[in-house]
This record gives C-alpha cells, sequence and structure tokens, in this order.
C-alpha cells in the first residue's frame, strides 16, 4: 500500500472513531448536565426537585428497558440504518427538550425520545467498531469510545454549569441538534454491518420493559407511597403500599422473561438475548460490576449536587467547579492505569476502585455538618473519581473479551442495559431515600416543638407524610413570607428545614456507602488474569469467586 493511501485509511478510521466516539460523549452528557442544573431546571418549569429526578430516572428507564430491543432492531435492519434512525430520534427529543415549557413537555422530549434514540445507537456503537477496525486495533478503539464516555461524566458538569450560569440549560440540548446533524452528515463514511434476516421476540421485549419500568416506578414513587405501609392518606392497594406489589410484580414478571427466553432457545426460536450469556462468568462478573459503579455513581452525582446548590446555594458554574477534582481524577486513572500497568490484576483493580468510592462517600457522610461548606466535598470527590477511573479501566476490556467478537454487539446492549438500569435504580432509590428521611426528620421536628400546638402537629403529620420537597433557605423564607409566618416562628422553622436537610444527606450517602460495600461481595467473577495475557498464565488462580 503506497503511503499516501495508508494515510487516507487513517484519516478514515481517525474520522470513524471520532463519530463513534462523540456519539458515545453524547448519550452520556445529558444525565451529568442536568444533575448539576436540577435547581435551575426547576425553577425554570416551574417543578420541584422530585420532578426533575423523575425525569432524569426515566430517561435512563427508557434506555435500559430498550437496550436489547434496540440492538435486535439493528440487527434486523442494519447497523448503520438504525445508527441514522436513533440519532434523528435522538436530535428531535433534545430539540423538543430546549423548547418545552414545563415538565410534561422535559419528560416527551428528554425522557422518552432522547432515551429510544439512545437505545437504538448505543448498542450500534459497538457493532460498528467492529466492523470499521482490524482485530489488532480494535481494543483501543473500544477504549476510546468507552473514554468518551467517561470524558462525558467528567465534563458534563463543568460544561453544563458554565452554560447554565451564563446562558441557559436550553443551550445544551440546542448543541446537540447541531452535533446529530454534524454526525448525520458524515455517516455514509462509517462501513457498515448488514441486516440479517431475524425476528424480533415482541414477547420477550414487552417482558423486559414491563419488568424493569414496575421495578424502578415502585422504587421510585417509594417517598411518596412508603415502601410497604401505606404513608397516612397516601395510596393503598389491598391495605398495602403499591411500591411493594409493584417490585413484587416486576420481579415475577421478569422472571417470566427469563424462563421465555430460555424456552426460545430450547425449541429453536430467536431469543431476545441469548440465555447462554447470562451464565459465562466472566461476562456476569463484569455486568454486575457495571451495574454497581452506576448505581453508586448515579446516587453521589444526585445528592452532591443538591448539596452545593440547594444547601450551600452554589450557582451551576460554582457547583460543575466544585467536582472537578472528580473530573480530573476519573480521567487520570481510567488512561493511566491500563498505560502504566497493562499486566495489572482486574480483580484487584476493581475491588481498589469500589474502596476508594467506599472512603470518598465516608468521608461525605462524616463532612455533612452544620459548619460545612464546599470545601468538604475536594477530597471525597478526588476519591470517587480515582474509584470510578479504576472500574472504567477493567470493565469495558473484561466483558468484551468475555465472548467471540460475532456477539460483541450483543453483549454491548447487555453492557448498556446494566448501566442505564443502575444509573436508573441509583437515582431512584438514593433520591427516595433522601426525601424519605427529610419528611421524617421535619414531621419529627415539630413533633418534638412544644410551641406547636397538638392540632397543628397532627395536621404537619398528615400533610408532609407524601414528602417534604428539598427548598434552599431562600426558597424556604420567601414560602413563609408569603404564607405571613411570624418571623420567630419563621426562624425555627429555617432551623428545623436546614438540620433535616443535612440528616438526610447523611443518610443518603450512608446507603451508598452500603451499596458499594455489597458491590465487593460480587467481585469474585471478575478475572485475575489481565485481558489480553496468554491463556496459560494464572491457570488455576481465577476459581476462587470470593479470592
Amino acid at each position: 500500500m503506497s503511503t499516501g493511501s495508508k494515510l487516507a485509511v487513517a484519516a478514515g478510521s481517525s474520522l470513524v472513531l471520532t463519530v463513534l466516539a462523540s456519539s458515545q460523549f453524547l448519550m452520556t452528557l445529558d444525565s451529568s448536565v442536568m444533575n448539576v442544573s436540577m435547581a435551575t431546571v426547576a425553577a425554570d418549569l416551574g417543578t420541584t426537585i422530585i420532578g426533575i429526578q423523575t425525569a432524569i430516572t426515566l430517561y435512563t428507564l427508557v434506555m435500559a428497558t430498550l437496550m436489547i430491543t434496540g440492538g435486535k432492531v439493528g440487527t434486523i435492519i442494519g447497523r448503520r440504518r438504525a445508527f441514522a434512525l436513533g440519532l434523528i430520534i435522538y436530535g428531535i427529543g433534545s430539540l423538543v427538550t430546549a423548547l418545552s415549557p414545563n415538565l410534561a413537555v422535559l419528560l416527551i422530549g428528554w425522557s422518552l425520545l432522547e432515551g429510544i434514540g439512545a437505545a437504538l445507537i448505543m448498542p450500534a456503537i459497538v457493532a460498528l467498531v467492529a466492523a470499521n477496525f482490524p482485530a489488532e486495533r480494535r481494543s483501543a478503539a473500544y477504549g476510546l469510545v468507552a473514554a468518551a464516555g467517561a470524558m462525558a461524566v467528567a465534563a458534563g458538569p463543568l460544561i453544563g454549569g458554565a452554560v447554565t450560569t451564563f446562558a441557559s440549560w436550553r443551550y445544551v440540548f440546542v448543541g446537540e441538534v447541531v452535533i446529530v446533524v454534524v454526525i448525520l452528515l458524515v455517516l455514509r463514511r462509517i462501513n457498515d454491518v448488514p441486516p440479517v434476516k431475524v425476528r424480533l421476540d415482541l414477547v420477550g421485549s414487552a417482558l423486559s420493559v414491563v419488568s424493569l419500568g414496575m421495578l424502578v416506578f415502585g422504587v421510585l414513587r417509594s417517598s411518596e407511597w412508603g415502601w410497604i405501609q401505606a404513608k397516612p392518606g397516601g395510596t393503598q392497594v389491598l391495605g398495602l403500599s403499591p411500591v411493594v406489589w409493584l417490585l413484587l410484580a416486576g420481579l415475577l414478571v421478569l422472571y417470566a422473561f427469563l424462563r421465555w427466553e430460555s424456552h426460545l432457545a430450547h425449541t429453536g426460536g430467536e431469543p431476545l438475548i441469548d440465555p447462554r450469556l447470562l451464565r459465562n462468568r466472566q461476562l456476569a462478573g463484569g455486568l454486575s460490576m457495571f451495574f454497581a459503579q452506576f448505581t453508586v455513581q448515579a446516587g453521589v452525582f444526585f445528592t452532591v449536587p443538591l448539596f452545593l446548590s440547594v444547601v450551600l446555594e452554589l450557582n451551576a458554574l460554582q457547583t460543575g467547579l466544585r467536582l472537578i477534582p472528580l473530573s480530573i481524577a476519573l480521567l487520570l486513572a481510567a488512561a493511566g492505569i491500563p498505560k502504566l500497568w497493562p499486566q495489572a490484576n482486574p480483580r484487584r483493580v476493581v475491588r481498589f476502585g469500589l474502596t476508594s468510592m467506599i472512603v470518598g462517600i465516608l468521608f461525605l457522610v462524616a463532612g455533612m455538618d452544620p459548619g460545612a461548606n464546599a470545601g468538604v466535598v475536594a477530597v471525597p470527590m478526588l476519591l470517587m473519581g480515582l474509584g470510578l477511573g479504576a472500574l472504567a479501566s477493567q470493565l469495558g476490556a473484561v466483558t468484551v473479551s468475555a465472548v467471540p467478537d460475532s456477539q460483541s454487539a450483543e453483549v454491548g446492549g447487555l453492557q448498556n442495559t446494566a448501566t442505564n438500569l443502575g444509573a436508573s435504580l441509583g437515582t431512584a432509590l438514593i433520591g427516595s431515600v433522601l426525601i424519605a428521611t427529610l419528611s421524617t426528620s421535619i414531621v419529627a421536628g415539630i413533633q418534638a416543638n412544644p410551641d406547636v400546638p397538638a392540632a397543628v402537629q397532627q395536621q404537619a403529620t398528615t400533610e408532609l407524610a407524601g414528602g417534604v420537597p428539598f427548598l434552599s433557605d431562600t426558597q424556604l423564607e420567601a414560602a413563609l413570607t408569603d404564607a405571613s409566618v411570624p418571623e420567630s416562628t419563621a426562624q425555627d422553622i429555617l432551623d428545623l428545614n436546614s438540620d433535616a436537610r443535612l440528616e438526610a444527606l447523611r443518610v443518603a450517602y450512608g446507603v451508598t456507602a452500603l451499596l458499594a460495600i455489597a458491590a465487593l461481595f460480587f467481585t469474585g467473577r471478575v478475572p485475575r488474569i489481565p485481558v489480553g495475557a496468554p491463556k496459560g498464565e494464572g491457570v488455576g488462580q481465577d476459581s476462587d469467586e470470593l479470592g
């Protein structure tokens, strides 16, 4: 091949990698931007933090429930066509989001349309990397695409903070529309994966969407309805909270989905996912760690910006700047560990990452006191970033190398399902814990105050049982002034709310730390042998699941 031809191939490969990495960046950017801009978006749309929490949860839930189906659709119509269709739907959703006047339109544009678009795009990325890069360059390409997602997590708070502070959060979504148009214009330069004549498992798709949807929706509504016992004056089903019924039904439907997929596989049908993949020890280990990582990450990324933007009343840019230690540590660890220790034990690196995250979260628990300022998050964010980067440096290679290249797209769908389901459940669970603790603390404070008449205590207990909004001192002070509350009483309420907020954050961080500790018990399925090492290395060393 001539020098000119080699340069042309290199330039073409660079363009393909740029397009695919940009798409991965785009899919990951939304949630990190929205997390740091929650208070501003809520005020702009006339809703509450719970409303924005719902939008964040539904966005990741739509992606999680449709990701496997989206991968199968790509197999049927061709990966590049699915990629293009996903980009068009995603671009329309971004435009609707940018123009949204209220929460309902935001949910349609961001949570629904963008979620559907992402469910078509992300599984296609894995297959398109395989189709456009030779085997010897494929690992590096997958790594750079994964790094683009990590960069979105790292850069999202700063981008969102700067745009929200100096212009409007809406311009982030306008920018996404522009990026989508540019990608569509160069999409023909990417080699396609031809469509395959297979049937879409409609029954399996419906069962997977219904089961995962009920599980996450149940967790999301737990702060308002209660987990098992219905809250006073709240909704009841057969004497219990609807949440427990949603969780039970979701688990039963999930079991039915798994049985249906096994039935199709045994009778020569075409299941939505190959059940044998779920029995692959290495793949199961990687997927469980992806799920745990994104559950914990979502919980921290939901609560830390709340502390900065609501408790300390920092603007979006100041909030983003406080998260820079996490961004820097994440990028350095994700890129540095494979470069400096290419033969590192993956299981050991994953355990180090989880331990770093746990210590960082415990620092946050200890730092939530009345004198806390923005500086209290610096060291925890550094440790969180180091842990997330360590996990990112290993898990992608662990899952992709667990199966032959021919199944890489299916693994990509499972991986994206695990990450988005983890992010959805993390936001819902930690958000519900936060609001439930806040409500309980405020009600307990009112009941313990002898200056509050018994009738008022009873009324407050009933009215606040459904959930107390997470308000800043300025927001609460304005509400008390509008309600003509006496100044002395208003100050008591402000002090009570301030203490309750910190208590709620402390409990939410504690639950997040427990989730990270629980993940340590499942690290035994992550291999000890580095990906790419000769098969003879470490034979017999990887059989101890608890080792």
